[in-house]
């Protein structure tokens, strides 16, 4: 019961409120411009979607001009702000693995003084191709010494 005397006082508040045409102008600007998208003006000044609908049909410059306008979900300065979250959360990343690295590498400085092998020098040379024959024959050595 007190939702609905909730809702009801609510609705009645909607009733007698008023909005300037500037006010209204503005808004319909701002939207036109994905500063604020709709949500965000019904939920900011509690008014309907149809409310504000009404001020993009008698106030909007793209309808004056028979232009169609499409109200994005996103305003620009949302974009924005997830973006600049996203990079945050990037460099986090980043910062955690060059600790890590940094890490492996003083952990490496630590077992070549240790154990007295340069480790990073042979880690960093190419691997050989190998030492030669081994001494060893293999099926197909044998058939082509045979054919000779």
């Amino acid at each position: 019961m007190a939702t609905r005397e909730r809702v009801e006082i609510e609705r009645i508040e909607r009733q007698n409120r008023y909005f300037s045409e500037e006010f209204k102008r503005q808004k319909v600007k701002d939207l036109e411009r994905n500063l604020v998208t709709m949500p965000e003006v019904c939920r900011e000044y509690r008014v309907s979607r149809t409310s504000v609908y009404k001020w993009i049909y008698k106030y909007s410059i793209n309808r004056k001009r028979d232009e169609r306008q499409i109200v994005e979900r996103m305003s620009d300065t949302r974009k924005i702000k997830e973006l600049q979250d996203r990079i945050k959360e990037l460099e986090r990343i980043v910062g955690q693995k060059q600790l890590l690295i940094d890490f492996k590498d003083k952990m490496i400085e630590i077992a070549e003084e240790m154990y007295q092998v340069d480790i990073k020098k042979k880690l960093s040379s190419p691997l050989s191709a190998g030492s030669g024959k081994t001494g060893k024959s293999t099926p197909i050595d044998s058939t082509e010494s045979t054919k000779e």
